[in-house]
This record gives structure tokens, C-alpha cells and sequence, in this order.
């Protein structure tokens, strides 16, 4: 597979009342054929954020916006444009970030939250200094991360629904 160049296609989930942003790195090729965050069959991220609330999983792009609303959760990704090879994040180059900190800027966000250990990496090189707060590492919910169970991944993004539900993270 070769690698091009992808500009994000998505307009970043943000709330009025978000008080939690969580980021992945660069949407998937399906993520992004589906117009959402997170849309690959496989990966676990709704079924996760639907079991951290003991919630039915939203399964339409309407669902998942407005589950995001309920929630106060922001979901965006920490590139607009690299190059990369299909979904491998371990492939990503040429990175140029999102303005995360204008994003934050005028919100209730006082939380973010990293999807897999590539986002991270990517938001603490070209981010974390101009937003001016640190992300909470998680691991990806992604097909490639299948060494964690469900039960594990669920027990990971507790943090999220204490600092959605107005608590802090830990």
C-alpha cells in the first residue's frame, strides 16, 4: 500500500456544554468513507463509551452526535493533514496538527483524553504547549489493539465519564 497525503475530513463533535475532549490521531479510511469519528465496524470506541454509561451502543452518526451531546464529549483528532499509509498510525509523517488550542479556547473543556499511544505522542510534540493542558493517555480502541478485552478497555476510559459527569481525572 502506498503512503498519500490526508487532509482530516471531519469537523471536530463539539458540544456547547463539552467538557471532555477526546482525540485520536487521524481518522480511519472507513472513519472517514462513513463521515465519523470512530465508524470502523471493529473498532471499539462506541461500544466502550455506550458501556461506560450502561447505554445502548448509537449506531447511526445522528446517534453518536447526539450521545456525544448527553455526555458533554468533544471528539476530534490531533492531525489535519500528514501523509500515511491506510490506517497505520506507526506510517504517519508530514504531520501538521489541528489548532487544538483554539478549540479549546471559549469552552467548558477542562479534560482531554488521547486515543492510543501515536495520538499521544503526536498531541504532546505539536500540541500540548499551545493548548496549555495535558492529555490523559488511553489505549486505542482500535482492531489493532485486540489484546485488550472489553472489559479492560472499559475500565481505561472510566476517567472519561468521572471528568464528563463533572468529576475530575485521575
Amino acid at each position: 500500500m502506498e503512503t498519500e497525503t490526508i487532509v482530516h475530513p471531519l469537523e471536530p463533535i463539539l458540544p456547547a456544554d463539552a467538557r471532555v475532549l477526546i482525540l485520536g490521531s487521524l481518522p480511519s479510511p472507513k472513519s472517514r468513507e462513513a463521515g465519523m469519528y470512530y465508524a470502523n465496524p471493529q473498532n471499539r470506541f462506541w461500544p466502550v463509551m455506550a458501556g461506560l454509561w450502561e447505554e445502548d451502543e448509537p449506531l447511526t452518526n445522528e446517534e453518536r452526535i447526539a450521545f456525544c451531546a448527553v455526555h458533554h464529549i468533544a471528539l476530534w483528532d490531533v492531525i489535519h493533514r500528514c501523509r500515511i499509509r491506510g490506517a497505520s498510525d506507526a506510517s504517519i509523517t508530514d504531520v501538521v496538527p489541528n489548532d487544538i488550542a483554539k478549540l479549546l479556547s471559549g469552552t467548558s473543556i477542562g479534560c482531554v483524553f488521547t486515543t492510543g499511544t501515536r495520538a499521544h505522542a503526536l498531541y504532546r510534540r505539536y500540541v500540548e504547549k499551545a493548548a496549555g493542558i495535558s492529555a490523559h493517555a488511553l489505549p486505542s480502541t482500535s482492531p489493532a489493539n485486540a489484546r485488550m478485552r472489553l472489559p479492560d478497555l472499559l475500565l481505561a476510559y472510566r476517567p472519561v465519564r468521572e471528568a464528563a459527569d463533572g468529576g475530575k481525572a485521575r
